[in-house]
């Protein structure tokens, strides 16, 4: 078990303030221990048995509305909880105000002041009330800041970095302990975060950047001040970097207050990343770092900073020439670096006093001087002759620092057994790694997946063999065994077994660590290659597009088309993650078990490995339901590991939530605001397959909800570009099915107004389960309307759902019309409320990214459909774990026996090939009746010897059917539903 936290923070006891005493926080600020466990006591931080965890943040998460002002000592939890709903205006909390207390003294004050003098009141001091004297100054928004993250454990430091990161705001990058003044560098926690940028370059090119900040060679700006400040540098900086966003704390920002305890110290940082257009404001990401309080009390932070770099950039008062700041300044005159010196008590306009050293007056100037100042950074940084790069990562090389992975065990020893299994990926071939290294989920597994459809799927071919019919299965079910032995043959590789070996000797936090470590090096590992393949993936699909628009049916079309398939094999091979790692633990328990006998080199029992995986859910990890590359469930290997499940958590109830939409649209980023999660996010391709995620419920929302855990089941998006070409539309219908069906409640995301896709997508989902008679399911929806920004007009709001509702409504009695079923609504397949159950979402970001934070009306829309789901779901039981296991396993079984339908874009499409077949069978019936009268008539003839039929006699006799045949046939496929029949 973690210490407790004070003990962590190496509390000296001496310095305890005695009970019942209210110290003012300035009365402690020139003891900054004291100060700093006042402010934790304030914040009631030090109540807890052990440092914050994420996961029970992420567990407090599934409750309702968090407010814009609360007590003092919910400040912590309330900032956190925004903040996981990448909320920027956290930092905007307020504390609610004692109204009585406020109007008592009111009264008070006015009752014995009488009228008073208007000189008085203004200009003379006056006696504090005595329920005044003792009260503490309003805790500074940066200090709750400071002390959750104080007070929080590695993991959720590393999660509060990263959302700060996404609400653009600026990091801790050198952090002093409040209690031993030890400099700290929390690497750790910079370890999830990537930026993006495009820079243009002399001939006009735009090029694209993605990568993690910590490794990330840009120039650096440090700035700082030397003694006290009558404007504020922070402010200035978040005008150099985005004026319309405080990325800097600063002392005009909502939240501050007088006193400041834990920011004194704390060096911040920042990057700029351009976004390709003449706008920019440099043409190079740089980073921007902060140093809060008078540099002059912090060198070490100073000496780290100013040392990496590549400008520095001073705020001055008027000083003595033999002030001790001044020696400083004199150094960095001397020192070839850049230096740029802004004058607080000067209004001097930009002058280079000599090469690389500027001055600045800032007395009584606005704008000018940011403009100023970011021209004399950009004439440095464009000097490439004098510009050094910095990267975040070598920070730790600095000697009497304390850095956050090298000083905690379980984290080293996490990172040491990872890297054991990369090193064994160095010079290999990208794309043919998951080939080598996870042989049993490449072409077997495919060929298993494919057999056992078919088994499920037999042909018409088939059918009609009629005796054949159980020989054709066992012969089948012979060929997946042959395969699952084929599977065994495969050596398991050395990758695999130190992931199992590493899994089984590891414990509790170093086994987080482990996995942790693993998905950051592997992302690390594939992040440049994959972005190289997306590159080249956009090129080819663009030339395949401008063939397109002019009609070519070239050879050339042909070559690239073959070239865009090449590519996009290339990409999803290059693909490589912790998922797969788990796909192939999957499939070496699925072979094991059916063949009834060890692998010949495991050195564990395979038996153990559900448990491996159940532990990772608890852990808060997702699991694969849905292996998007073969579109299979593998139900041996999920149901083991639900079983696991079940012994290590007992049949808890659970409430299932899962989410469909089209690619791209923001699923992932949707569920991750909301329960404050990591699915992977980004353009493209991310989430394949199907992956479901534990959400424990808080105790204090058991009273209201009847389940113990969300059981979030993210999808991937639909209709990828990527398979264009290879049975998308049976994966996606497939896919939908089975995510509507599994779900208590299922949201749909549509980006914009149009869900005209989706809807295709709805009807075969809802064909599907009118055939599907034998299951007992409960499905209801949400839609779910991303990036709509005009939602203020309800009555145009109105008719669109009316439209909806109607079209919904329609292709459902078309739908029940060719099932034969008197099912009427929409509703009553998948319950679904047209005035309540559709949210309209403001866009994502706040201006152009990438420099734009989210929006806060995104934030509250979230928190508003986080309401509706749980209101919803208090209504409902959820299922135990052990009846989503059986529905896992009878919903997937019914899609394998049903194959008629998600071959077809809507339900729409299945009525005129339904019609299409009985046409066809008409057509082919009056030519062969026709052919028959003739044979008929000259059977006898022909048997007697009267007669020589010639070809010509036969197209002649049926010259008038075939032409009657013919006009039919053009008539019928000129019809209104011509250009759905053009296919067939």
């Amino acid at each position: 078990m973690d210490e407790p936290v004070m003990d962590m923070l190496t509390r000296d006891p001496d310095d305890e303030i005695p009970p019942g005493r209210h110290q003012h926080l300035d009365d402690v600020l020139d003891n900054p221990q004291l100060a700093a466990e006042q402010l934790i006591k304030r914040l009631h931080l030090e109540s807890k048995h052990q440092l914050l965890r994420a996961v029970d943040f992420l567990q407090s998460a599934v409750q309702s509305q968090f407010p814009e002002s609360c007590a003092e000592d919910e400040m912590p939890q309330i900032f956190l909880q925004k903040l996981l709903m990448m909320d920027y205006r956290a930092r905007g909390l307020q504390v609610k105000e004692n109204n009585e207390q406020h109007h008592a003294h009111q009264t008070d004050s006015d009752s014995f002041k009488g009228v008073g003098n208007a000189y008085d009141d203004l200009f003379e001091e006056t006696a504090k009330p005595a329920n005044e004297t003792n009260k503490s100054d309003p805790v500074h928004l940066m200090d709750v800041q400071m002390a959750v993250f104080h007070c929080a454990d590695s993991f959720l430091k590393q999660l509060i970095v990263t959302k700060l990161s996404q609400c653009q705001y600026a990091l801790p990058l050198l952090v002093p302990n409040p209690f031993t003044q030890q400099i700290e560098f929390p690497l750790w926690t910079f370890r999830q975060i990537k930026k993006s940028w495009k820079t243009i370059d002399d001939t006009g090119k735009i090029s694209s950047k993605i990568q993690p900040v910590y490794k990330a060679e840009t120039p650096m700006v440090a700035f700082f001040r030397f003694g006290p400040a009558s404007s504020s540098k922070s402010q200035l900086m978040n005008s150099l970097i985005n004026e319309k966003h405080n990325t800097f704390f600063h002392r005009n920002c909502p939240g501050s207050s007088r006193t400041r305890v834990l920011m004194d110290g704390v060096v911040e940082i920042a990057w700029y990343c351009p976004s390709g257009e003449k706008t920019d404001r440099f043409n190079h990401c740089v980073a921007f770092c902060n140093l809060h309080g008078d540099a002059g009390a912090h060198e070490k932070q100073l000496g780290i900073l100013t040392e990496m770099a590549s400008v520095n950039v001073a705020i001055l008062p008027q000083l003595d020439k033999k002030d001790k700041s001044m020696t400083k300044i004199q150094t960095f005159y001397k020192d070839s670096k850049p230096l740029i010196c802004i004058l607080t008590d000067n209004d001097l306009a930009l002058t280079e006093m000599r090469k690389g050293k500027y001055k600045i007056g800032l007395k009584d100037r606005n704008q000018s001087v940011v403009f100023e100042v970011r021209k004399a950074i950009n004439n440095v940084l464009l000097s490439t002759e004098s510009c050094s790069f910095f990267k975040p990562e070598d920070v730790a090389k600095h000697s009497n620092i304390r850095v956050d992975e090298v000083n905690d065990y379980d984290c080293r020893k996490g990172k040491d057994a990872a890297l054991q299994i990369i090193n064994l990926l160095k010079d290999k071939d990208l794309t043919k790694i998951k080939e080598s290294f996870l042989p049993f989920q490449g072409k077997l597994w495919h060929q298993w997946c494919q057999k056992n459809k078919e088994l499920h799927r037999p042909t018409l071919g088939e059918l009609h063999k009629g005796s054949n019919i159980e020989k054709n299965k066992s012969s089948k079910k012979s060929e997946m065994q042959k395969i699952r032995e084929l599977q065994q043959t495969s050596d398991l590789s050395q990758f695999i077994h130190i992931f199992i070996q590493k899994l089984n000797s590891q414990v509790g936090k170093e086994t987080v660590y482990f996995l942790k470590w693993l998905g950051i090096l592997l992302d690390d590992y594939t992040t440049e290659s994959v972005s190289v393949l997306h590159h080249e993936y956009h090129e080819k699909w663009s030339t395949v597009l401008n063939l397109k628009k002019k009609h070519d049916k070239s050879q050339q079309m042909s070559a690239a088309q073959v070239e865009l398939e090449r590519v996009s094999k290339k990409l999803q091979a290059a693909t490589f993650g912790l998922e797969h790692i788990l796909r192939e633990i999957g499939q070496v328990y699925e072979s094991c078990l059916s063949v009834k006998r060890n692998h010949n080199e495991l050195m564990f029992n395979f038996s153990s490995l559900p448990s491996l995986a159940a532990e990772m859910m608890i852990s808060g990890f997702p699991l694969e339901l849905m292996d998007g590359d073969a579109a299979h469930v593998p139900l041996i290997w999920v149901t083991a590991v639900l079983d696991a499940l079940i012994q290590k958590l007992g049949d808890q109830r659970v409430y299932v939530l899962s989410v469909l939409g089209i690619q791209s649209s923001g699923k992932s980023t949707m569920l991750n605001a909301m329960f404050g999660l990591q699915f992977a996010v980004s353009a493209g391709r991310c989430t394949t397959g199907a992956f479901m995620q534990l959400v424990r419920v808080s105790e204090e929302m058991k009273a209201q909800l009847k389940f113990d855990y969300i059981l979030v089941v993210d999808s991937e998006g639909l209709r990828a570009l990527e398979l264009a070409g290879r049975s998308t539309r049976n994966h996606d219908n497939e896919m939908a099915t089975f995510v509507v069906g599994l779900g208590n409640m299922t949201l749909i995301n549509v980006f914009g107004e149009n869900t005209a896709e989706m809807q295709d997508i709805l009807q075969i989902v809802v064909q599907a389960f009118m055939r599907m008679k034998k299951i007992r399911l409960n499905p209801s929806c949400m839609f779910v309307h991303q990036n709509v920004s005009d939602v203020t007009a309800g009555e145009k709001n109105m008719e669109g759902r009316r439209r909806l509702q109607e079209k919904l409504d329609e292709m459902t009695e078309l739908a029940a019309k060719e099932e034969d079923c008197d099912t009427e609504f929409f509703s009553d397949v998948i319950a679904f409320d047209v005035q309540k159950d559709v949210k309209h979402f403001a866009q994502l970001w706040e201006g152009s990214p990438p420099m734009a934070p989210p929006n806060p009306d995104y934030s509250r829309n979230i928190q508003e459909l986080k309401d509706s789901i749980l209101s919803k779901a208090s209504k409902s039981n959820g299922i135990t774990l052990s009846q989503f296991r059986m529905r896992v396993i009878d919903l997937w079984n019914a899609l394998l026996n049903e194959n008629f339908v998600f071959s077809f874009k809507n339900t729409l499409e299945i009525a005129v090939y339904r019609k299409l077949e009985t046409k066809y069978s008409d057509w082919t019936w009056s030519l062969r009746s026709a052919m028959m009268t003739i044979e008929d008539k000259l059977f006898n003839r022909i048997a007697n010897g009267n007669i020589k039929v010639q070809e010509n006699d036969l197209l002649t006799e049926m010259k008038k059917t075939k032409e009657q045949v013919e006009k039919s046939m053009l008539s019928y496929f000129e019809d209104r539903d011509k250009e759905i029949l053009c296919q067939w």
